[in-house]
């Protein structure tokens, strides 16, 4: 069953042992108060008739009018709190890190490899191959990863110049959120629409170490890269969606509360 299909999450309110007493029974209960029809794990998003230049710029445009959903609204309220809740941290970490020599050269390649420049190039490859071997799955794939990661840049720059944060090293006023961790999210994202969790679970490892490697760097606090993260997967959800919408229900239970997460198609 793949992750981003279906993801129930219990919230133990009153305990696990009263929970692990009443399981069974919870589970009635959500089966019976939740009215969301769960359906079987979609495939890979369909390969479109064309991936040409003009067919990417149109989508693209319909990327950013997507940006405003439900499924979007709920994934940056968990990251926006997960970023608040980094924030006490943010000092911490950094100091923990910075100076020290073997994070310098475990995580010294990470600027270069999670820049732009070098997402972009893997993407425009992709897709390059694909259309030149004319082999519309490829040429979708790479289309899709230039999207999400045209998503993820504009999303990203939008912040940046609004929000305004100092850079831990004082080197500018745009820090929130990452640009490198929000990138490289956003790449994985696109990955396991498309291959799975067996080629997503490596890009998501990478995308880690990325968003590791801004903190030793000094050029970002703990909580951009959180948010940075979450952009990246909205980008990536956003683009490789393809008519589907998730929907988030919360149900109380006998001993806690249930929270399910649906992807439906329309």
């Amino acid at each position: 069953m793949r992750i981003t299909c279906i993801t129930v999450v219990s919230v133990l309110v009153c305990g696990l042992p009263l929970f692990a007493q009443d399981q069974s029974t919870a589970l009635i209960a959500a089966s019976d108060t939740v009215e969301q029809v769960v359906q079987k794990p979609a495939g890979p998003p369909p390969t479109p008739a064309h991936t040409g230049i003009k067919a990417m710029l149109k989508g693209l445009l319909t990327d950013f009018g997507n940006l405003p959903s439900r499924q979007n609204l709920f994934l940056a309220g968990v990251g926006g709190g997960l970023a608040l809740a980094a924030h006490p941290a943010d000092d911490h970490v950094n100091a923990h890190l910075v100076g020290k020599g073997w994070a310098r050269n475990v995580f010294r390649p990470g600027e270069i490899m999670g820049g732009s420049p070098t997402l972009l190039g893997v993407a425009a490859t992709i897709y390059a191959v694909g259309r030149l071997k004319d082999e519309p799955k490829m040429s979708h794939v790479g289309m899709d990863l230039l999207r999400s990661l045209a998503v993820s840049e504009g999303v990203t720059q939008a912040l940046k110049y609004t929000v305004r944060r100092e850079r831990p090293d004082g080197s500018g006023r745009n820090s929130f959120p990452s640009g490198h961790a929000a990138d490289t999210f956003a790449f994985a994202t696109a990955l396991e629409r498309h291959l799975g969790w067996r080629g997503a679970v490596p890009a998501y490892i990478f995308s880690s170490y990325i968003a590791a490697s801004r903190l030793r760097e000094n050029r970002h606090f703990l909580s951009d890269v959180v948010f940075g993260a979450t952009v990246g997967a909205i980008a990536g959800r956003t683009v490789t969606r393809h008519g589907r919408e998730y929907y988030a229900d919360m149900q109380f239970v006998p001993g806690g509360a249930e929270l399910m997460f649906v992807r439906q198609s329309r």
